[in-house]
């Protein structure tokens, strides 16, 4: 009888691991590019170029303090425009209730009591102004205040000042003044050469008034603050022999006035 054949069963390594079997060469390479890895290398890195990471740049978040300026910053403007045009509101709603006018002022005439040059070389002068002053508003009264200052003026030479009262002016009020004035000018040999020559030239004298006025305006029970007025005037008299008559020839005054 004979022996059966022996069959040779193949026998696994159960604890192996199970690896799938994996060609040696990328599926993306061609056969005969097995031969040579560089070149394979070399194509997979241009099928796939490497990717660069770019950094990403967070913008920082705004400071607390200088949100905080601007918000004060914006208040203040905001306060400042209200403050203007709650301004312009009121001194709109004034000038329409009180239609204020500028007051006008003139010189009416002029007596020189001194005008002679003592033995020093020294000139003395001493003038009386009557000045004319208008208050052509309704609702508004002028306090006139001390502190006040006027002068007479030969071109650059200043030949004698004064003052005016104190008073109080009334709605559409006219009041005269008799101002005094008094001074002395040092050195007057070239100032007594010059208005000779004036005279002789052109038969008058010009002169020049300067007068800065403290006042406070009443606009209806209200006093407001002090400000000051300044006035201007221009004369030409014939001559200014002492004690004799002055005729003034042209007169014209400027006003304005400032806080």
């Amino acid at each position: 009888m004979a022996a059966d054949p022996q069959k040779i069963h193949p026998v696994y390594d159960v604890e192996a691991p199970n690896h799938p079997s994996a060609p040696l060469v990328p599926r993306s390479m061609s056969k005969s590019d097995a031969g040579d890895p560089e070149r394979g290398v070399q194509q997979q890195q241009q099928q796939h170029p490497p990717q660069h990471t770019i950094p990403v740049m967070h913008s920082r978040p705004p400071k607390k303090r200088r949100s905080c300026c601007c918000r004060f910053f914006c208040w203040l403007i905001s306060i400042l425009l209200i403050l203007i045009v709650a301004i312009a509101i009121t001194v709109g709603i004034l000038y329409l209730v009180f239609r204020p006018k500028v007051p006008k002022y003139s010189v009416d005439e002029l007596r020189v009591t001194q005008f002679d040059t003592s033995d020093n070389n020294s000139l003395s002068a001493t003038f009386n102004l009557t000045i004319t002053a208008r208050n052509p508003n309704k609702k508004i009264g002028i306090y006139y205040e001390g502190g006040s200052h006027i002068s007479a003026w030969y071109v650059d030479t200043k030949l004698c000042e004064g003052s005016l009262p104190k008073f109080y002016q009334g709605h559409r009020n006219t009041t005269v003044l008799s101002i005094p004035l008094t001074g002395q000018t040092q050195d007057a040999t070239g100032l007594q050469s010059s208005l000779q020559q004036q005279l002789q030239e052109t038969g008058n004298v010009p002169l020049n008034l300067k007068v800065n006025q403290p006042v406070r305006i009443k606009l209806g029970k209200l006093k407001l603050f002090t400000i000051k007025f300044r006035i201007r005037c221009n004369i030409v008299v014939d001559n200014l022999t002492a004690n004799s008559s002055i005729r003034i020839q042209s007169s014209s005054c400027k006003f304005r006035f400032r806080l």
